[in-house]
């Protein structure tokens, strides 16, 4: 079947609504999003096959019914309906001023502390300016701790992330904290110091069941709420018929331990849009249905936010061949960027070279990392969303496929990988530990066993609603790849429009429709954006180049 004017059937179906909200074992209960105040143009004829999973997204979207895929358009800064914003206004805080000096071979680490520092104490929206040059922030003789950025609204900027442009300079690795071979320090990181974990500031109980794709849940009391709060949605329970049901239709495994005996984690972050007597209703969809009798709350999230890095270079000092687990320098000795805690933060227009790991976004919420190359030496891990909601990693390159490319990890949820490109010799990372909800859109790479990452007795690597849009599979050899299979463990991922070599079993997928031809729309993400907001948002059709 072909299609044409998609998205002038798009903008057709957001001026309609429904009512009804139903639940259904493995479909999504869909809400009907506001009409659009200015119509978007239509795109030219695609003659792409058509695609039945979206076509019952949309009915879903008209009439409140019921669909297969979940609504990854709320992923990315501010929801994905904003592009991050300038900091032309923003107060400068040049690193040059508090000492450091580029080019000279000597440690630029204090002075570069020491303006990061005075930017948070001045309470305002701040950058924190390099110039042109090198600056090194590891060496030798530096302390085995990484640089700190505590506070709201700081922007790392230099001028330009490309040659004669601005470079950040990690020149020897940082040690391993623990027996680990991974928990290196990472050599810059923005995070939210607290005294409290999440878990422990419990604010309300859920009272109510809501459906997956549902944007409410009904708790037993909002006394600590307030509209526009971010919240944590969670779930930790091991009773055994939970943790068999979290795995349909396969059974658990021996070789599992940890979500056995730790149980089944779901963690969702979210803002509250409105409180009506002990309904909350959520900006973005529930990812995970909730049955309230296995105990789900919320709790506190405390984070930053506003915070961001953008036109620099960073580059590690990776220069060995890469064996997977040889040791501590080679599985996470140059680390170089984490954002931990963070709501719309970002990274973008940055070059990571020779690096084990470039950045992982932890303990977040609707950031973008976009715009951004990985080069050099091959490494073990590219960019990642670990134990994060509604992350966008998107128009990203690992030229030297890290063994581990750009992906997920632990109970990330919501995320949206976008039109990604690595080389055939790796794979999208999914490293267990009980990641959900991820969408791989219109990106391009290998389809691998055993680069997923995770050790087997964290499996499964995915759990549900992985979903394959337009996966475009470049240099495999073929054949069939088993989707539940030690270190392989996919929970019945979704696929529409894989286009490779690679088959897959029947029984061990939702869907895999149009195998081997590209669907219409392009990109899932793009199409859903258009369909909740009307009009595609001008950051992304600058991303795309249009």
């Amino acid at each position: 079947m072909k299609r044409h004017l998609i998205y002038l059937s798009l903008l057709l179906a957001v001026a309609l609504t429904g009512t009804a909200c139903h639940d259904n074992e493995g479909a999504v209960a869909s809400q009907p999003n506001p009409a659009p105040e200015t119509p978007a143009d239509p795109t030219p004829d695609i003659d792409i096959q058509g695609c039945e999973l979206w076509e019952e997204y949309e009915a879903a979207q008209k009439n409140g019914g019921e669909s297969t895929l979940l609504d990854f358009s709320y992923a990315g800064y501010d929801f994905g309906e904003r592009g991050v914003p300038s900091v032309d206004s923003y107060v400068v805080f040049n690193v040059q001023q508090y000492g450091a000096i580029p080019n000279d071979g000597l440690s630029d680490r204090l002075a570069v502390q020491a303006a990061i520092d005075a930017a948070a104490a001045s309470g305002q929206k701040a950058v924190v300016y390099f110039p042109k040059g090198r600056y090194d922030l590891r060496p030798q003789d530096s302390p085995n701790t990484k640089i700190t950025v505590n506070a709201d609204n700081i922007v790392l900027k230099g001028n330009g992330c490309g040659e004669g442009g601005t470079e950040i300079y990690m020149e020897y690795p940082n040690d391993v904290l623990d027996a680990s071979l991974w928990n290196t320090p990472e050599l810059i990181t923005f995070t939210r110091s607290v005294k409290q974990s999440d878990e422990q500031l419990l604010l309300a109980t859920v009272a109510a069941d809501s459906p997956r794709g549902s944007h409410t849940v009904t708790v037993a009391s909002t006394s600590g709420l307030h509209m526009g709060q971010r919240i944590l949605l969670r779930l930790y329970n091991n009773d055994p018929e939970l943790v068999a049901d979290e795995v349909k239709p396969y059974d658990v495994h021996t070789e599992w331990s940890e979500l056995p005996q730790q149980g089944v984690q779901v963690t969702e972050y979210h803002q509250i849009q409105r409180i009506e007597g002990n309904t909350v209703t959520f900006k973005e969809p529930v990812m995970h249905k909730i049955e309230a009798r296995w105990g789900w709350t919320l709790h506190e999230h405390q984070h930053h936010v506003g915070c961001g890095v953008e036109d620099i270079a960073f580059r590690g000092n990776w220069q060995d061949s890469f064996i997977h687990h040889k040791d501590a320098v080679t599985d996470s000795g140059f680390r170089l960027l984490t954002l931990h805690r963070q709501i719309n933060g970002w990274v973008r227009r940055c070059r990571f070279i020779d690096v084990n790991e470039a950045v992982s976004v932890m303990l977040s919420a609707n950031v973008s990392v976009y715009d951004c190359t990985i080069e050099g030496h091959q490494g073990h891990s590219a960019i990642r969303s670990q134990a994060s909601s509604h992350v966008f990693l998107g128009k990203l390159t690992d030229e030297p496929a890290q063994y581990h490319s750009i992906g997920v990890s632990k109970t990330a949820i919501g995320n949206v990988l976008w039109r990604n490109k690595t080389a055939a010799n790796s794979c999208f990372e999914s490293h267990s530990s009980q990641p959900r909800a991820t969408l791989i859109d219109a990106c391009e790479g290998g389809f691998l066993p055993n680069h997923a990452g995770g050790d087997a007795a964290a499996g499964p690597n995915h759990l549900a609603d992985l979903t394959l849009w337009n996966y475009r599979e470049t240099g495999s050899a073929g054949g069939t790849f088993d989707l539940w299979v030690r270190n392989n463990r996919f929970l019945m991922p979704i696929l529409a429009g894989y286009q490779g070599s690679t088959l897959f079993l029947p029984e061990q997928v939702t869907a895999d429709e149009s195998h081997g031809t590209a669907v219409e729309p392009a990109s899932l993400y793009e199409a859903q954006l258009l369909l909740r907001l009307g009009s595609l948002p001008q950051w992304l059709q600058e991303l795309k180049g249009e």
